[in-house]
């Protein structure tokens, strides 16, 4: 009887799985099919990007003079922070573990 109930199980599970395997196989090829006559039937339009003047783009581009101070500003801030010492051990950040 146990014997019985165990084939019943695998029969079961292989007529499962089959199906399922199956399926699978049928919708992506369904997909593949869908996919091809559409592209077929229905094309995409080419994207049209318009094309810029060099000048126009590297003056549209071009920083402010105020913008390249503030760069400087900060440019030069940082790199005399890095070379200053610390003002002391108590202000150095500790790691946490």
């Amino acid at each position: 009887m146990n014997a019985n109930l165990l084939s019943q199980g695998l029969e079961l599970l292989v007529y499962g799985m089959g199906t399922v395997v199956v399926f699978l196989t049928v919708l992506v090829f369904a997909t593949r099919l869908m996919s091809t006559v559409i592209q077929r039937f229905f094309p995409e339009a080419p994207i049209v990007v318009p094309q810029r003047s060099v000048g126009s783009v590297n003056a549209a581009l071009a920083p402010t003079p105020e913008i390249l101070a503030a760069i400087s500003a900060a440019v030069h801030q940082h790199r005399r922070r890095k070379l200053a010492p610390p003002a002391s051990a108590n202000d150095q950040r500790k790691p946490h573990v």
